[in-house]
C-alpha cells in the first residue's frame, strides 16, 4: 500500500490548491450532482451522495450550493447531464493508470485525454487493460495524534475493517467498499476524526519507479489531476520518497 500512502500526501496539497483555485467545488458539484441522479437526493438512502455531500461540508462548500446540486441531480432544478467515463492507460516505466472523468462531452474528454497520455510519455489504452490490476476499497487515514494503536486497531476490526497499517504520520484503515459506512460511523461515534475518508481504487501490485522515469510519471499524473473533467486518478507507482518531497514542495 506504500505508494498509495505516499500518494494521498501529494492529494492533500493538490486539495488545496484546487480549493484556491475554485477547482474543488466544481469537482465536488459534479460529484453531488452525478450521485443524486444515480440514487436520488436522499442522503439516507444514497450511500454515495452521503459521501460525496460530507466531502463538500468538510471543504466548507455553502449549504445552498449543495443543495441545488442535489436538486439538479433529481430534476428539481435544470442542470448539466454529466456522463461517468473510466480512462486505462500506461505511464511512463509502465505503471498503471486509471482516470475516472465526468463530463458533458465524452468525445472531447477522450481526445484531451488521450493528447495529456501521449505527450507526457504515456499511453492511453483500451478498457480492461489496467483495471484488473486495482481493487474498490473504503480507506480512512486517521492523525496518531487522536488515539493509539490498539484502541483504533481494535476498534477498526470490530466495525468490519479487512487491514490496519502503521505509517510514519497516521493509521490507515482498509475495509470492503460495503463496510465503509460501519467503520466511518463507528470513528465518528469515538470522535476520532479522518484526515483522509474515500471509497478508492487500490493497485493489488506496485510498480518501483524512480530518477527521470518518477519525475515523469508524477508530471502525467498531475497534468492529468488539473482537468477540468477530472475527477480522480489512481496509479500504481512506488516513487521513492525524495521525489514526493519535491512534488509536494512544488508550486
Amino acid at each position: 500500500m506504500s505508494g498509495h500512502s505516499k500518494w494521498h500526501s501529494i492529494k492533500h496539497k493538490k486539495a488545496a490548491a484546487d480549493a484556491k483555485r475554485g477547482k474543488l467545488f466544481s469537482r465536488l458539484v459534479k460529484e453531488i450532482t452525478v450521485a443524486a441522479r444515480d440514487g436520488g437526493g436522499d442522503v439516507n438512502t444514497n450511500a454515495r451522495l452521503r459521501t460525496a455531500v460530507q466531502t463538500a461540508r468538510d471543504a466548507n462548500m455553502p449549504a445552498d450550493n449543495i443543495d441545488r446540486a442535489i436538486k439538479k441531480g433529481t430534476g428539481e432544478l435544470p442542470g448539466v447531464n454529466y456522463e461517468e467515463c473510466i480512462y486505462e492507460g500506461y505511464g511512463p516505466g509502465g505503471v498503471a493508470i486509471l482516470v475516472r472523468v465526468l463530463t458533458d462531452n465524452r468525445n472531447r474528454s477522450t481526445a484531451e485525454i488521450r493528447n495529456i497520455f501521449s505527450k507526457k510519455g504515456g499511453d492511453l489504452a483500451g478498457s480492461g487493460s489496467v483495471s484488473w490490476m486495482f481493487e474498490m476499497k473504503g480507506f480512512f487515514s486517521v492523525g496518531k495524534a487522536q488515539t493509539d494503536e490498539d484502541t483504533l486497531f481494535s476498534l477498526a476490526l470490530e466495525a468490519g475493517a479487512e487491514d490496519f497499517q502503521v505509517t510514519e504520520e497516521a493509521y490507515e484503515i482498509y475495509t470492503a467498499p460495503s463496510d465503509f459506512e460501519s467503520v466511518k460511523n463507528a470513528l465518528k461515534e469515538k470522535g476520532l476524526r479522518s484526515d483522509l475518508a474515500e471509497i478508492t481504487q487500490l493497485p493489488k501490485n506496485e510498480i518501483k519507479v524512480s530518477g527521470e522515469e518518477a519525475r515523469k510519471v508524477l508530471a502525467l499524473v498531475e497534468t492529468l489531476e488539473e482537468h477540468d473533467d477530472v475527477q480522480d486518478v489512481y496509479s500504481n507507482f512506488d516513487i521513492p520518497d525524495e521525489f514526493l518531497s519535491e512534488e509536494k514542495s512544488g508550486d
